[in-house]
């Protein structure tokens, strides 16, 4: 699988579930969201606007995925939606790595960098590395439609959390034969 395809895959209306561990053993969290991910192309008028700011010619990118989140599902719990908007620029010489742009979608202030990787078991890992946190983050399909994800956050004073994701695809139900088109065959 190339880097254009692990994107285009993930394109679709997910149901997430997340586990949160604080690894000083403070808390454990866990939560449920509705993630929309949309696959755009590097023409796209957000893409190549981010990547001005970035001093990257859009045309290098592979495209990005917009993903948007409603946690609305997760009872109890404080509702939170987003957007985010998540770019791939592919080294020339080795198109399974190069540089990732992240941005919020409605704020022009989110805007951090990193880089990528996609391994020889399909696995995506994207690394953001600031003054003050660490993030890495691996994303694999274990089926069509069924993501998994693990992330790992260190902050500038040591503390450590990790989640786990299991995103399922919603599909559409199969459409069941009328009986007219019984008749039919």
């Amino acid at each position: 699988m190339d880097i254009k395809a692990f994107l285009t895959s993930s394109a679709g209306e997910w149901f997430t579930q997340r586990t949160n561990y604080h690894l000083d053993g403070s808390k454990t969290e866990n939560s449920k969201a509705n993630i929309t991910v949309e696959f755009i192309q590097p023409d796209h008028p957000q893409i190549v606007s981010l990547c001005q700011q970035n001093k990257i010619e859009s045309n290098l990118s592979v495209g990005g995925l917009k993903y948007s989140w409603d946690n609305s599902v997760d009872w109890g719990k404080p509702k939170q939606q987003g957007n985010a908007l998540l770019i791939l620029v592919p080294e020339r010489e080795n198109p399974q790595t190069g540089k990732l742009i992240k941005a919020s979608v409605n704020s022009n202030n989110t805007n951090i960098s990193g880089r990528y990787l996609l391994g020889e078991d399909e696995a995506l890992t994207l690394i953001i590395e600031a003054e003050d946190v660490y993030i890495e983050e691996r994303q694999w399909f274990a089926g069509e439609n069924l993501r998994l994800r693990t992330t790992v956050i260190k902050d500038e004073t040591g503390k450590m959390q990790t989640t786990f994701y299991s995103e399922i695809r919603k599909v559409a139900p199969k459409k069941q034969p009328s009986s007219k088109d019984a008749v039919a065959s």
